[in-house]
């Protein structure tokens, strides 16, 4: 097995707040999918930003497959800069790894147009809904090709629709290129849709509770959402999480 990234025995503590989360292993294999659930304020962001190498460890080893330029992140809120285009903030990354400027405006209404936004590039970010800011945001951290992509709940402000369209769409995109994919949810139903496995985590400190895998097609058929191996996971992340939430640290 390849790995993408993985935490052994990784704390973290802050200043003033004391232990965030750990100690923690965790493993992500290449082309992985994997859903990090649990309780708020359980280290479920911290533990991706240490996979993305956003933050350092206080104690134990983040290892990373990635190389720079290799791992895309894509927060909650697009974040977009709003001074730009939709066509120059996806080409942004591009541009800032040395890709010539109208080569990367070409890759990037490409990218663009895979999350179905073609004849946007000219677009500020103000003139796009939520649900199409977030599809730009997902095509800038998809442009490069990333190995690693982590997602840190980029759905929860999102209407069920889109969010549910956003998740076809997601795993669609994962299918062409195949990276390791991370991503935090608070939502047991999304977690059991898109994630092969997903790792839930205690009340903070987090550490693993439990992990679920789900033994079915990516990207999911039609009418998953009605299979009983889509319910019975949906009932043991929940299951788990309750029992994570009455775990001492």
């Amino acid at each position: 097995m390849s790995i993408a990234a993985a935490l052994e025995d990784v704390e973290v503590d802050y200043r003033g707040r004391g232990r965030a989360l750990g100690p923690i292993s965790l493993t992500v294999a290449e082309g992985e999918i994997i859903a990090l659930v649990g309780p708020s304020g359980c280290g479920k962001s911290t533990a991706l930003r240490l996979l993305a190498g956003l933050e350092p460890a206080s104690r134990g080893q983040v290892r990373r497959a990635a190389g720079r330029g290799e791992t895309s992140v894509v927060f909650q809120a697009p974040t977009l800069a709003p001074w730009m285009s939709a066509g120059a903030n996806v080409a942004l990354p591009l541009e800032l790894a040395g890709t010539p400027k109208a080569e990367a405006r070409s890759q990037a209404a490409e990218a663009l147009a895979r999350v179905g936004l073609a004849g946007t590039e000219g677009s500020r970010p103000a003139q796009l809904s939520g649900g199409m800011a977030m599809r730009a945001s997902l095509a800038r951290a998809l442009v490069t090709r990333p190995r690693l992509l982590m997602l840190d709940e980029p759905f929860a402000a999102l209407d069920e629709i889109t969010r549910r369209t956003l998740a076809d769409d997601v795993l669609a995109l994962w299918s062409q290129t195949r990276p390791a994919i991370v991503f935090v949810t608070h939502n047991v139903e999304e977690a059991a849709y898109m994630a092969e496995r997903i790792v839930v985590l205690t009340r903070g400190p987090g550490r693993i509770a439990g992990e679920v895998r789900v033994e079915a097609p990516l990207p999911r058929p039609p009418g998953f959402r009605t299979w009983p191996v889509f319910t019975e996971a949906a009932e043991t992340i929940s299951a788990l999480l309750a029992r994570g939430a009455e775990a001492g640290p």
